[in-house]
């Protein structure tokens, strides 16, 4: 039984002196890391975004968008739920799409439901 205790001291007194080394090095990484975040880049600040160009198309000129426009014309007072029934879409993608389209003035939001402005 002795035997076989020393074989497992051994043995994981071994393992842990590999893992030392690991140890160690993920240390010296960490100490690196935590130093360059102390470091400016230099050069000229990043763009902003609002120093960036905008990219992709116009806002409210998507597909989706339209069809969405479409579906609150012919029948105003749908809710976010009700236009992604008719659309046959998740409603999740249009809660990025409606209030874009209401930021943009093509729709208008009382209560749940959405409306045409002006109609």
């Amino acid at each position: 039984m002795s035997d076989f205790l020393d074989s497992k001291k051994a043995e994981i007194k071994s393992r842990l002196d590999e893992l030392k080394e690991a140890v160690d090095e993920y240390h010296r990484l960490q100490a690196a890391l935590d130093a360059l975040d102390g470091v400016s880049r230099g050069g000229s600040p990043a763009a902003t975004s609002s120093d960036a160009p905008r990219r992709g198309r116009p806002r409210g000129t998507g597909t989706r968008a339209q069809e969405a426009i479409a579906a609150v014309t012919k029948e105003p007072g749908l809710t976010a739920g009700e236009i992604a029934d008719r659309l046959g879409i998740n409603q999740n993608y249009l809660y990025r799409v409606l209030p874009a389209l209401e930021q943009d003035g093509k729709l208008q939001k009382r209560g749940r439901g959405w409306y045409i402005p002006g109609a």
